[in-house]
Parts: C-alpha cells; structure tokens; sequence
C-alpha cells in the first residue's frame, strides 16, 4: 500500500508515534524537533553537515537552527502544512545517523571515539 506523502498527523497521533519510534523527539509549535547537544562548534558543524547530507538525498529539509553546542532540528511538511510520514522517516534517520555510535554494536571492529577525553568530544550523547 502506497504512503500519502501530504496525509498529515494530528497531534495525537504524532505524539504517539514520537513516543513510540522517536522518544528523544517532541511536537512544539506544529514541529517535530529534537535537540542535539555538542562538545563544540566542531560537534555542532559535524550534526548540521550530516542532517544537511541525509536531507539533501531524501529531497526534505529541515529548519535547523544552531549555536556553539547545540543544534535543534525542526522537520514539518511546508506543502502539507503539517507533519507527514515523510517527516517521521526522515526524523527516524536523522536518529540513527547522528546517535551512531560504533563502539555500542556487538562485534564492532570501530572503537569508536574515546569517551572521557575532550580532545575527541564533539557530541553529548543522552
């Protein structure tokens, strides 16, 4: 069965999907949005280069505002005047691509960045 890509959500049922498929994601002012905190403006530039990246190749931009260590990704349908499925696929890769980390993968041979020495940090994972 074919998504609509313009069928909006109600706030219940966008408040429900949060909850169950993006727990770190909240609806505020009709926008989905997910704050990510940073070590530094290094951290910062490396999120707002990664969701420019995954929106550019799924043809859906979010708003996104930053400062030194913080960047807040706002996703709503403009033609939709609302929240759409194409919003919460996007959201849910936007998760996993900035959330990644190799080190917490059974069996990865990535280490990942060494916790605990602020030469490497550039994202406060929560």
């Amino acid at each position: 069965m074919a998504v609509d890509p313009k069928k909006t959500f109600t706030d219940n049922e966008i408040e429900a999907r949060l909850k169950a498929e993006l727990p770190k994601w909240r609806l505020e002012d009709g926008w989905i949005r997910r704050t990510y905190r940073t070590s530094s403006w290094k951290g910062t530039l490396m999120v707002i280069n990664a969701v420019g990246h995954l929106a550019e190749a799924a043809w859906h931009h979010p708003d996104i505002t930053a400062s030194y260590a913080w960047v807040e990704v706002r996703l709503m349908s403009h033609d939709a005047k609302g929240v759409t499925e194409r919003d919460f696929q996007l959201a849910k890769k936007i998760e996993e691509f900035v959330s990644w980390r190799p080190a917490s993968v059974e069996g990865s041979a990535l280490a990942g960045t060494p916790e605990g020495d602020l030469r490497f940090a550039y994202i406060k994972h929560d």
